[in-house]
């Protein structure tokens, strides 16, 4: 399996961020093909020390890496990637990779 993980920073306006991610970007990204399952943070986002400067972080769950690039080569990848400058004023960070049980 292979985990896309977006860590959305703090945005401008985090009632609006929440409204838009929920009405429009979650139903953007569950189209992407091959996506086996999403899940959203629930709550504030801490680290050790206490709070972060994180709001919300996404992981969505493929069948591999290649299956991650191959949903975002696609035009429903696109308009998903596309839609991000609409909402996460905050910025955002973007990672994946393959993962093994241990």
């Amino acid at each position: 399996m292979a985990e896309l993980v977006v860590i959305y920073k703090t945005p401008n306006d985090p009632a609006a961020f929440d409204k838009y991610y929920a009405a429009t970007h979650i139903p953007l990204a569950k189209k992407l093909p091959g996506l086996k399952k999403y899940q959203v943070s629930n709550g504030g986002v801490a680290g050790p020390g206490g709070p972060s400067g994180v709001h919300l972080v996404a992981t969505l769950t493929f069948e591999s890496a290649a299956a991650i690039e191959a949903a975002f080569a696609s035009p429903e990848g696109q308009a998903a990637a596309g839609d991000l400058p609409n909402f996460a004023t905050g910025g955002a960070d973007i990672v994946f990779f393959d993962t093994r049980d241990v």
